[in-house]
């Protein structure tokens, strides 16, 4: 009886192949609405904690004022070299720390120049910001300490000013100074705020200090975490360690933020996914406007096909068996929408994430619910026709014109 009823329903899906393609138009954009505003979401969400992984190892970040992502002013002064050294030797649950100053600067080659972020800090920068070599070497201490004219540049550099020529070993001028390139930066592409992580060139404190900023001032302090150490408490010692090196009193404020890049991926993450819900959301109304579409159609069909109906039942066929036709047909019209959504919706997917650069990641959840909600649609919408329909007096219903 199964398939007997159901190859009934294909009959008469073929039969009107347009308006069939008509009515489950509303199934398929909310599908592929639905599955590609997650999978979008999901990608991004996946990239953003990436790019807050990219930025160190078990990472906070140390920086003056009372605002997370700025620095202070006058009430707000800058942290010392030794400030690095002290949070280094006197606390725990702590691998490296390093002070970092930055100043822009344009950077000159044979002619060519290029504008970019120039850092001064020790071999710990690297450490604490997951940084690879590609290839040369990091600084030794004579060069750390003596303030030596040697550098490390981003691969944004290297490109810009190097082209296809070797850059190890090469002179390029920062500002004033005359910085011999002793490494190459591995490539970590952009960053968690848009900001392009490999334009920048790296080179000692003490160079970055006495031959281009003129001054000791230390923009942020870079504190890489052991694994497994607790956050909180290590939040906790910096701030009292930076406190009494600050000398402020019990009721001051403190003029520094400790930020906790795990809790600022979590955040992030955590916004971006409820916005893929809200949009998810939004975009599965298409499908219950699908599902008014299919009803409508089939009580269209039931009032076309009544005398059809009225000689089923004439010839001994049970309400069920009408009931059970009409409701295959509306659920096989939801579920075909439901696979054409899903189709699109993987391209669609496919081609957004190659657009806004967030990898691909295929939900099976989310598709096989869609699906599956489009074929509940079929059945919610399609009962009350299919009902009608199995109701009708045969009688009265051979006597329709």
């Amino acid at each position: 009886m199964w398939l007997s009823t159901l190859l009934l329903a294909l009959r008469s899906i073929r039969r009107n192949l347009m308006r069939s393609f008509l009515t489950i138009l509303g199934i398929v954009i909310g599908v592929s609405a639905v599955i590609t505003m997650v999978t979008v979401g999901n990608g991004a969400t996946l990239a953003i904690q990436n790019q807050i992984s990219g930025l160190g190892t078990n990472l906070l970040q140390v920086r003056p004022g009372q605002r997370m992502m700025g620095g202070g002013g006058a009430s707000s002064p800058s942290f010392k070299e030794a400030d690095a050294q002290a949070l280094f030797s006197q606390l725990g649950g702590i691998t490296a720390v390093a002070p970092e100053a930055r100043s822009g600067a344009t950077i000159v080659l044979d002619g060519r120049n290029w504008s970019s972020s120039v850092i001064g800090s020790t071999n710990d920068w690297l450490f604490t910001g997951n940084w690879k070599i590609a290839d040369g070497r990091e600084f030794t201490t004579e060069e750390q300490v003596a303030g030596a004219g040697v550098c490390l540049i981003g691969e944004t550099v290297r490109r810009e000013l190097f082209g296809s020529q070797m850059a190890i070993g090469a002179s390029i001028r920062v500002k004033q100074i005359s910085c011999e390139v002793i490494g190459l930066l591995g490539e970590k592409g952009q960053g968690a705020f848009g900001n392009d992580q490999d334009d920048v060139v790296l080179m000692p404190l003490h160079t970055l200090q006495r031959r281009i900023t003129g001054n000791t001032r230390v923009n942020t302090l870079l504190v890489s975490m052991q694994d497994g150490a607790d956050p909180e408490r290590v939040k906790a010692s910096i701030t009292q360690l930076l406190r009494e090196r600050r000398k402020l009193a019990e009721s001051d404020e403190d003029n520094f933020n400790v930020l906790d890049t795990k809790q600022l991926g979590e955040t992030f993450s955590s916004t971006t996914r409820v916005m893929t819900m809200l949009l998810g959301a939004v975009a599965a109304v298409s499908l219950l406007v699908g599902g008014i579409g299919i009803m409508n159609i089939m009580l269209v069909s039931v009032t076309e096909r009544t005398r059809e109906i009225g000689l089923r039942l004439a010839i001994g066929a049970l309400e069920r068996e009408v009931l059970l036709q009409f409701l295959i047909e509306a659920v096989v019209l939801a579920a075909l929408g439901g696979v054409i959504g899903i189709v699109l919706a993987t391209g669609a997917s496919i081609g957004l994430s190659k657009l806004m650069s967030v990898p691909y990641v295929f939900n099976v959840g989310v598709n096989l619910l869609s699906f599956v909600f489009s074929a509940g649609i079929g059945v919610l919408f399609g009962y009350f026709p299919a009902r009608r329909a199995a109701r009708l007096d045969p009688i009265e219903a051979l006597r329709h014109e």
